[in-house]
């Protein structure tokens, strides 16, 4: 390495390394600093075994510096670099809010509630993320609790409890207790009976319709004025099954003139005659609606800070209600919008992804074209670049769009200075080659020179892809190879040097020997892709993530007898 070109490489190496420390706040590392430098300089590239001995000196000076004096240099020689890092330190102090009146209480305690009728879609994992977010910044207690109370419309899943489960594990959060509501109906039932007596609920039997009618016109039904003695002789009758589907309720009594009819005498317990999936539930038969069940559990499991839909805000006032006849302080309340997710044809609903399993469209709910979080997972996508995306949202009350994009982007960051380089052809074409090495030995990482190469035997023929084939008298570099011209459909070796791709003259292909290569199917969300891998695919392990050079990043999921299996991340 010449002394021009030593000082070029200490330049590109202090900015990289500046903005490595400052963005992190800590001291700079060779590893990081190398990938972002060579991509912006591959012509670095050529003198990888020089190149980290220069740059590991440079991270040394800047391990001596201050945070400040990182910064005030990296001002001197990229300020739009540091201008860039401060948006987003700003971006990210404000992407999830403080949550109202922290300091009124002895410890923040949050709970994430979901119906378990399926695994999560990708939509789901807003509530876990950002709750975990909020326990760890509050050192805080975060529960899982399974609302699970309704056994006929929304009907539990007996395989979601532990797929839910396993999802809020992947994104990368340990719970600090569950619950089954369907575990705590006698609980329900206490408090049930303990309103009534109270004065503040009546079973009625009128028909959803008569009573609809009557609450939208401010009336009362004759069941209103019911004693306490009969309402809970008659709940009693409930409890013990005594009443059909939807011939008995109990209403909690509220304000029959309230200006929002939606909060009049609302419906606290219903009969349902489908039994509940859950064998320990199965029997019971008065079963109560979530506003209900779930206000009484957050007051029992001292909740603090309640994240719900802006869609329900009502249900906040249906349980001040409950909570009012109690006396009991309610929940500190953050309302936000939905989030829409772009990039998928299958609908985001739990409902409609079941629906196309069931009728053989989709392999399972692990199938990369579900928009599931175990389909994510499948593709080797970290649980960590999804709740950071989520957390970036923040809690607005307006609907917001994430784009998977940014979840791609923040997986890349994360696997790419681990994921070794393989060459993938999809459906290529087998082109005759001579001349040239008899083997071809790229890297298995370009930043890593430590992790040795690939041994890559060439043989009579190599696969491209189609539209990499140059024209007749047209030369291509392949990748790791040399440069080769294409003369009648057929390569030949030219022995021109690096230089050629360095001036331009010449693009860089990827390729696979036509005989050694393997058999390789990626599975992506736009469906199976076939083609053949460098010799070397069919040796890894299964969960490895790889990047398939000018394909992109890919998870080995299996290793079968007539091929290897992957699954696309992005690219």
């Amino acid at each position: 390495m010449d002394e021009d070109l030593r000082d070029r490489v200490r330049a590109a190496a202090e900015t990289h390394a500046l903005i490595n420390a400052v963005k992190h706040e800590s001291d700079p590392a060779v590893g990081p600093i190398m990938g972002p430098m060579m991509g912006d300089h591959p012509e670095f590239r050529e003198h990888g075994d020089e190149v980290p001995g220069v740059v590991g000196q440079v991270v040394s000076e800047i391990g001596e510096l201050s945070h400040e004096e990182r910064r005030d240099r990296l001002a001197e020689l990229d300020p739009d670099a540091l201008a860039e890092i401060e948006a987003e330190d700003e971006g990210e102090e404000h992407a999830l809010p403080d949550l109202p009146n922290t300091e009124e209480y002895d410890q923040i305690r949050m709970r994430a509630a979901p119906n378990p009728n399926g695994p999560w879609h990708i939509g789901h994992a807003r509530m876990p993320a950002v709750i975990g977010e909020y326990a760890e910044r509050y050192d805080g207690w975060f529960c899982v609790r399974f609302d699970d109370t309704d056994p006929e419309t929304k009907r539990p899943d007996l395989d979601a409890y532990d797929a839910i489960l396993e999802d809020v594990e992947y994104l990368g959060f340990e719970t600090d207790a569950v619950y089954r509501a369907s575990d705590r109906m006698e609980t329900y039932y206490g408090y049930a009976r303990e309103l009534i007596e109270a004065g503040g609920a009546y079973t009625c039997s009128c028909s959803g319709e008569t009573f609809s009618e009557l609450k939208n016109d401010g009336e009362a039904c004759p069941h209103r004025e019911q004693d306490a003695e009969d309402t809970l002789a008659d709940f009693e009758r409930m409890v013990d099954g005594e009443y059909e589907s939807g011939e008995k309720v109990l209403r909690v009594r509220t304000d029959i003139e309230h200006k929002n009819p939606a909060l009049r005498d609302f419906v606290a317990f219903r009969m349902v005659d489908t039994p509940h999936p859950r064998e320990s539930a199965a029997h019971y038969r008065c079963w109560p609606m979530l506003d209900f069940q779930s206000g009484i559990d957050d007051h029992e499991l001292g909740i603090t800070h309640v994240i719900r839909g802006i869609d329900l805000q009502d249900s906040a006032k249906r349980q001040g209600f409950v909570y009012d006849y109690f006396d009991w302080e309610y929940p500190e309340v953050v309302h936000w919008g939905h989030v829409q997710v772009d990039a998928y044809e299958v609908p985001m609903s739990t409902s409609s992804i079941k629906e196309l399993i069931d009728d053989g469209e989709l392999d399972g709910w692990d199938d990369p074209r579900a928009p599931t979080l175990k389909s994510l997972r499948r593709r080797g996508i970290r649980g960590e670049a999804i709740v950071e995306a989520m957390a970036g949202l923040g809690t607005s009350t307006s609907n917001v769009d994430l784009a998977m994009s940014t979840i791609y982007a923040n997986n890349r960051e994360i696997i790419d200075d681990d994921s070794d380089r393989y060459f993938f052809v999809r459906d290529g074409l087998e082109v005759p080659l001579t001349g040239g090495p008899d083997e071809a030995n790229p890297p298995l990482h370009p930043d890593h020179a430590d992790r040795g190469d690939r041994s890559i035997p060439v043989g009579e023929t190599v696969l491209v892809e189609a539209n990499d084939l140059p024209g007749h008298g047209e030369r291509v570099w392949l990748k790791g190879l040399g440069c080769v011209e294409n003369i009648r459909d057929a390569f030949q070796f030219t022995g021109d040097d690096i230089e050629v791709v360095k001036s331009g003259a010449v693009d860089v292909i990827h390729w696979v020997p036509g005989k050694e290569s393997v058999p390789c199917r990626m599975r992506t969300p736009d469906g199976d892709e076939q083609g053949r891998a460098e010799p070397g695919v069919g040796e890894l392990d299964a969960d490895e993530v790889v990047q398939f050079e000018r394909v992109g990043f890919a998870r080995i999921d299996r290793q079968d007898d007539a091929e290897t299996v992957t699954y696309f991340a992005h690219d």
